[in-house]
């Protein structure tokens, strides 16, 4: 098969028969020793078609019923069997070598027979036979003639999963070379012809960026690359010794050019625009294009390449038919592309002609496929060119209407500016009322939100304030219960060390002694020794406590530092508790589980306002709580993951529902009654840590407690 579209054409022709009632030519050929061409001898074999695909050579030459071929090209078409030639040759008596081309290179397997001490050896070509073992390297079967008497017979044995045609020649060597030569020139003048026009399109596409053009370009190079296939050259070039690729390319090759051809059609023609219908039915052409291409690729692709003669036949004919009716519809462009079909199709049925033997074995009818396809190739570029020329011409009525309407329209408008503007003035007042109004009101709410928020701060800071009046307090009443005892002990120390300061060293001094000795006792002096001790030491417990409190609220007490420090998260935690440890009821354990962290980039003041309104929250979640005998716990966690810091603060409350966690975080949302919160707390927490470029995430469930977990990056560059 010499084309892509020969497929096609072999079934709109397959009904033609020939019934020759020419004379049985003679079997045996004579050839000629100053032949300067190959000769055709298809008309001059004998053939035979073995279904089952078993036979053998030694069962084969014993067979009598071989039937004479009188066409110029043998054709069996599509099918499974083993395809057999029987040739006979006369010795032309001469020095010079001689070669049989069967000139068809999609065959899968041929095996040529050649007798030699009466006994026939093969040689084997096709597809499935790498070049290099080939008897001449060349894409096509090519076999030397070896005479051994005065008449030799050969036989060939051929099967495909592709249509089987069958032109064979002999000829010497040097006009074996030339048909070689020659076709390969051929085809590389129509390759070349395609890759111009492939190249020029594609400028023209990036140029003007019309749509037909992107679609031309590839049904161009899926043309090209069918052909390829075709001939023989992607065997050695694209997919090699594989059978499987080449019967498979082979198929996708017709595949592909067969919906490239579907799609320019439709993008040319405008099918969806002028006739909806025909779109659909396209659509489902190339649906069943990709339908035949999986049946092949399941493996079947003989099925496949059956059933694409058929859908490639209609394809085609519903491409020409579209064509000629939306050219009925005054569509220019259609003439010339229903044209460039009908000149492809043209060619296509001289070369079918040609192989069924009505036309001669002719340069023009064995290449009409490579001619008619160039040719449409250079009709679609000129209905391309002259389709650019209906849009300018189309472009240019547009202008000349748009400018036309464009000066009624400038009439209006001018009739229409004066009622415009006074409609504009008068909408224009009433903006600036409506934005006046706006403005007060966003003064207004911006007043009352700065009210709100200090309102919020004035609630924590009260509750930090009757915190730290409890915490200084216990601390400070422990150092004043031990003041007046102490004072007490030193007054007794005191009047013990007058009495010895008063001593009469010249009275009676065992009498004094004595008297110094009853107020020891009196006294109990090892008492007063120990009772001052532990009363000092009280007091440096207070005093230390009282320290704390104050390191503490220093820490704490940075709320409106705004700028950036690096503090220890560990720390501000630590001194948050001390500053609400008053708050704890009675069933509450603190778990404290700090990670090593680095000083972070921060807020300090802000952040530690987030995590007092966290474990404020999560105290009061808890003192919520029915039963007031459960033990519950707050535990506190921090670790760092890669460049990030986290801190987990967990209560054991009554949890929240879902739909209350998705709501926590807005303003003015609030669980609590009426006057007991503001609804701001978590909502600054969630613009703090968002001003971080952290995040803080929420688990929860009902009857599980709370997590809030706080993410924030070591540095806030």
């Amino acid at each position: 098969m010499k084309s892509a579209h020969q497929i096609l054409i072999y079934c709109i022709f397959a009904f033609v028969t020939l019934c020759s009632n020419l004379a049985a030519k003679a079997q045996v050929i004579r050839l000629d020793q100053k032949t300067e061409k190959q000769i055709n001898i298809s008309d001059q074999i004998c053939t035979y078609e073995d279904p089952s695909g078993q036979l053998s050579i030694s069962e084969i030459i014993k067979r009598d019923d071989f039937k004479p071929n009188y066409r110029k090209i043998a054709n069996f078409g599509l099918t499974k069997s083993n395809i057999w030639l029987k040739i006979k040759i006369a010795d032309p008596k001469t020095n010079q070598a001689f070669f049989l081309q069967l000139k068809s290179p999609n065959l899968d397997n041929v095996v040529f027979y050649y007798p030699e001490h009466n006994v026939y050896k093969p040689i084997y070509s096709g597809n499935s036979t790498p070049l290099s073992k080939r008897d001449i390297v060349h894409q096509e079967p090519i076999f030397k003639l070896r005479f051994l008497s005065d008449t030799t017979t050969y036989y060939l044995k051929i099967s495909a999963s592709s249509p089987i045609t069958l032109p064979l020649f002999v000829g010497t060597f040097s006009s074996t070379l030339n048909s070689i030569d020659r076709e390969g020139n051929i085809f590389s003048m129509y390759i070349g012809l395609i890759i111009t026009m492939f190249l020029y399109n594609i400028f023209i596409y990036f140029t003007v960026r019309e749509r037909s053009y992107l679609f031309y370009v590839v049904y161009i190079f899926s043309v090209g690359f069918t052909q390829m296939a075709l001939q023989g050259y992607a065997f050695y070039l694209i997919w090699g010794n594989d059978l499987w690729l080449n019967n498979q390319g082979l198929v996708f090759s017709i595949v592909f050019v067969g919906i490239s051809s579907i799609f320019f059609t439709k993008e040319f023609l405008h099918v969806k625009n002028f006739m909806k219908k025909m779109d659909l039915y396209l659509n489902v052409l190339i649906l069943l294009y990709l339908i035949c291409l999986g049946i092949s690729l399941i493996g079947y692709p003989l099925e496949a390449q059956m059933a694409l003669q058929l859908l490639t036949i209609v394809a085609s004919l519903s491409v020409i038919i579209t064509g000629i009716l939306i050219y009925r519809k005054k569509y220019r462009p259609a003439l010339y592309f229903t044209i460039s079909w009908s000149c492809f199709l043209f060619g296509v049925i001289i070369f079918i002609l040609k192989d069924l033997g009505i036309l001669s074995y002719t340069f023009f009818t064995n290449n009409a496929i490579l001619i008619s396809s160039g040719l449409e190739a250079i009709l679609l570029s000129f209905a391309l060119a002259d389709k650019i020329n209906i849009f300018k011409k189309e472009k240019e009525d547009s202008q000349s209407e748009a400018l036309r309407i464009l000066t009624e329209n400038e009439k209006l408008v001018r009739e229409q500016n004066v009622i415009l503007e006074i409609k504009v003035k008068e909408r224009t007042e009433a903006l600036e009322n409506i934005n006046s109004s706006l403005n007060d009101a966003l003064s207004n709410l911006k007043e009352a939100q700065s009210q709100l928020v200090d309102s919020e701060k004035m609630a924590s800071l009260g509750q930090l304030t009757a915190g730290i009046a409890h915490e200084i307090n216990n601390p400070i009443n422990f150092v004043t219960s031990n003041i007046k005892p102490l004072q007490m002990d030193i007054d007794d120390l005191n009047e013990l060390i007058n009495k010895y300061e008063n001593l009469n060293l010249e009275g009676d001094l065992p009498a004094q002694i004595s008297s110094i000795e009853s107020f020891k006792k009196s006294i109990d002096l090892n008492f007063v020794r120990d009772e001052i001790k532990s009363l000092l030491s009280g007091i440096g417990e207070g005093a230390k406590r009282t320290a704390e409190i104050i390191r503490s609220l220093k820490n704490f007490s940075r709320l409106d530092e705004n700028d950036t420090k690096y503090v220890d998260l560990n720390e501000g935690l630590d001194s948050t508790l001390v500053l609400v440890r008053n708050t704890f009821p009675d069933n509450l354990d603190i778990n404290k589980n700090y990670g090593i962290l680095p000083k972070v980039e921060c807020m300090p003041g802000k952040i530690n306002q987030v995590f007092m309104n966290l474990i404020s929250n999560a105290i009061q979640a808890i003192k919520g709580k029915a039963d007031k005998t459960e033990q519950n716990f707050l535990n506190i966690r921090t670790w760092k993951e890669d460049e990030l810091v986290k801190i987990s603060i967990q209560d054991t409350g009554p949890g929240m529902s879902e739909e209350v966690k998705q709501k926590i975080f807005e303003p003015f949302f609030t669980t609590k009654d009426v006057g007991e919160g503001t609804g701001l707390g978590l909502s600054i927490v969630f613009r703090i840590i968002e001003n971080h470029h952290g995040q803080i995430d929420v688990v929860t469930k009902v009857n599980h407690g709370t997590e809030f977990i706080i993410t924030l990056p070591v540095t806030s560059r």
